[in-house]
């Protein structure tokens, strides 16, 4: 998610073409052309330009209304007349097309999931499938202590800056309470949460919900969703996730 100015202009964006899988922009005040993937003008009287990211969440609707019960948003409705084309299983699809580049060697498939992040100048990417099958992954990037943590739906994942008043602090899933029913006699799950060696509890919002810091909240790291053959395309010198 990108904010909608550059050089001082609030732009409006269409798609105007694919190159190599990734949506290529234009804005309607210029005609610059903009790339999906890295926010850059490539083309046109802004060409050299970034646009700013900002932070953004993909949670599945359940747990997002789980987090705002009051909140308000806007939900996308499928188009007149086009509803069959919502049912369709694009990744299949999308999957049946080759890749334009091909990046063997570093233990992954061209169209692995990866979730790919920069700090510092430093970019790594972590598979998804290792994200959450080894929830909470910590590394350091950059020099910054990072936490990947997958939601109690299982699928959506955040990241944060594993470090509070200046300390690197070390998270761990709850074993006591793990999202399991563990033979609770009314089925529910138990609530999700994580836990440090410092005594505080903290839910999937990065937030301590006990504990001596309880009320503060950990930093949100922004993060790209993407196949493993784009992000090594435009970070080249990106390293892997392996522990």
């Amino acid at each position: 998610m990108w904010k909608r100015t550059a050089r001082g202009r609030e732009l409006h964006f269409y798609l105007a073409g694919i190159n190599n899988q990734n949506f290529l922009m234009r804005d309607r005040e210029t005609g610059s052309w903009w790339q999906q993937v890295t926010g850059r003008a490539i083309a046109g009287e802004l060409a050299g330009s970034a646009l700013e990211l900002m932070p953004n969440d993909e949670l599945t609707f359940a747990l997002w209304k789980s987090e705002t019960p009051q909140g308000h948003g806007l939900v996308l409705a499928p188009v007149s007349g086009h509803e069959k084309d919502y049912d369709k299983k694009w990744e299949e699809e999308v999957a049946k097309y080759p890749v334009p580049l091909t990046f063997p060697g570093q233990g992954l498939k061209d169209r692995d999931v990866i979730l790919g992040v920069e700090i510092g100048g430093q970019a790594r990417a972590f598979p998804l499938a290792k994200v959450r099958g080894e929830s909470p992954v910590e590394d350091k990037i950059g020099g910054v202590p990072v936490a990947l943590v997958t939601g109690p739906d299982g699928e959506s994942v955040r990241v944060f800056r594993s470090q509070l008043n200046g300390l690197d602090i070390e998270l761990y899933r709850d074993a006591q309470n793990d999202g399991k029913s563990n033979g609770q006699s009314d089925g529910q799950r138990p609530e999700w949460r994580l836990v440090d060696s410092q005594g505080n509890t903290w839910n999937f919002a990065g937030c301590a919900t006990s504990g001596p810091a309880a009320d503060q909240c950990l930093e949100k790291i922004n993060f790209l969703k993407d196949y493993w053959f784009d992000w090594k395309n435009y970070n080249p010198r990106t390293t892997v996730y392996s522990h």
